[in-house]
């Protein structure tokens, strides 16, 4: 039975569905770090405020709303339950971005100032909770209205006030909200993911303000005997589900930004150190051991241990003058500083491994031998474990380092040949 006649099934599926499995989905991404850090309130208000959410949502269902009617037996007491959750999810997320914002700016959310407010918020939005609830009990709604309760009975006594008090205090709430965000927004230099979040949020609390206007231009349209009851029961609901979405991908985004950021660094240094990795791995005979159980962290972290341990068995056969001469054959051959020191880090590495060979010392783990690197050679050393990444990356230019090497040997030979000749 659909007593107002209004569309169906499908669209309380997608108008209502839809923002709790987005809404939901938030609050399983962000679980874990609100168990790990539960002590900490605001990541706990952040938990509370999506749950919030997901409640308005369930319980504004057209089949909620029937359920509730039809457990209580009172008609449409599914109306004050609703709007109840509307006006506390108003308040709880005014009150969160006071304290939020404050712990972010370095203002303490434990001043007097902001307690004051926080206070102030708190007992105005209970105070209008319980006046929905005592204008509720005064007004006769008999006939149950499942979607289109607040424009069936805008010229209701008492209910027209409570219709009229859930939306000034919804409007207010997500005014104040909005404009909190966009101040923090625009005075306070953020993180790239947190100040995308924040963008969602605040566009999520402006579509709210879309639906106190269509609700609030039917009810109005009703008292001057018009009928624009699609903005209340088609419009409204749309823009609270983008609004529910919008607010939901803010809170999750600074920190899915975040670990998909950290995520993307860790991949791209693994990728960028494996040339280098590749050539002492094959140099010593040994690289590192392979475990299903290491994080990506890890990984990378025990690759560029390994680098740095092989490196070091390399440090006595490193050549300071072939670095030097490789870098001004490098120079000549039109590459950059930065391009050309690499370079230089390269040839100087690949003629270390060449001369350990010649030299027949064996190959040993680092964990079996302790070389003591000193002067010339620890600074050498030093200066190419600086920028290991850009090293390895010239690595995959075999022709380059070739030219270089080939233009810096044969300078060599040239200054040998004059000293023989003087």
């Amino acid at each position: 039975m659909n007593p107002s006649g209004l569309p169906g099934e499908p669209y309380s599926v997608l108008v209502f569905g839809t923002p709790v499995a987005f809404l939901a989905a938030a609050l399983v991404f962000k679980l874990p770090s609100i168990v790990r850090l539960w002590r900490d309130p605001l990541r706990r208000a952040v938990g509370g405020l999506l749950l919030l959410a997901c409640g308005i949502f369930v319980l504004a269902a057209p089949p909620a709303i029937a359920w509730t009617n039809r457990i209580t037996g009172v008609p449409n007491i599914a109306a004050p339950l609703v709007y109840s959750f509307l006006v506390a999810f108003c308040g709880a997320s005014l009150l969160l971005m006071i304290a939020w914002r404050g712990g972010l700016t370095g203002r303490s959310p434990g001043s007097a100032r902001a307690r004051r407010a926080m206070r102030w918020v708190g007992v105005g939005h209970a105070g209008v909770i319980v006046a929905l609830w005592v204008l509720f009990a005064l007004a006769d709604v008999p006939v149950e209205r499942r979607r289109d309760l607040d424009t069936y009975y805008a010229g209701t006594p008492f209910m027209r006030e409570l219709i009229v008090l859930y939306l000034v205090a919804h409007t207010a709430s997500c005014v104040l909200t909005y404009r909190l965000i966009r101040d923090w927004i625009h005075t306070v230099a953020l993180d790239v993911w947190l100040r995308r979040g924040l963008r969602a949020l605040a566009v999520g609390y402006a579509a709210n303000l879309v639906f106190d206007a269509a609700k609030g231009t039917a009810v109005v349209a009703r008292w001057t005997g018009g009928h624009l009851d699609p903005l209340s029961t088609e419009l409204a609901p749309i823009a609270a589900c983008v609004g529910a979405v919008l607010i939901a991908t803010g809170f999750v985004l600074p920190h899915a930004g975040q670990y998909l950021r950290d995520r993307w660094r860790i991949r791209r240094g693994l990728l960028r150190l494996g040339p280098l990795y590749d050539l002492l791995r094959n140099a010593t005979g040994r690289g590192v051991p392979f475990s299903l159980r290491a994080t990506p962290e890890l990984r990378l972290t025990r690759r560029e241990t390994f680098i740095r341990d092989a490196l070091l068995q390399l440090a006595r056969h490193f050549d300071e003058e072939l670095r030097r001469r490789a870098y001004e054959a490098a120079v000549d051959l039109g590459h950059g500083p930065g391009r050309a020191g690499a370079l230089a880090a390269a040839v100087t590495i690949r003629e270390a491994i060449e001369a350990r060979t010649r030299s027949r010392t064996p190959s040993l783990p680092p964990s079996q031998t302790s070389p003591q690197v000193t002067g010339h050679d620890a600074d050498l050393l030093t200066d190419l474990l600086r920028d290991i990444e850009a090293v390895s990356q010239v690595l995959s230019h075999p022709d380059e380092i070739e030219a270089v090497r080939t233009l810096a040997t044969a300078t060599v030979a040239t200054v040998e040949s004059l000293h023989v000749y003087e």
